[in-house]
């Protein structure tokens, strides 16, 4: 199994406990261009379209339907990752 697929693997588990600054160090090491505002942090997928990840912090938990995302944008990158192969 990859790195990759083990934070999936991971992320998927916790999905209603996941730290929140667990989650950010997950999104800063796949994914590019994080920009603070607030208490938002916003990352850049390398993809068209919505190219964007959002979390927001609540009460040192990340949202379940942000790790959602997360989970999925980063099964979309190893499946980018496979045809690249």
């Amino acid at each position: 199994m990859s790195e990759l697929e083990d934070e999936i693997e991971k992320l998927k588990v916790r999905k209603k406990s996941t730290r929140f600054g667990y989650l950010v160090r997950v999104c800063q090491r796949y994914f590019v261009g994080e920009r603070i505002k607030g208490n938002h942090h916003m990352f850049k997928t390398p993809w068209p379209g919505d190219p964007r990840i959002n979390l927001q912090e609540v009460r040192g938990n990340a949202k379940p339907y942000q790790v959602e995302q997360v989970i999925a944008a980063l099964e979309r990158l190893k499946e980018m990752n496979k045809a690249r192969k």
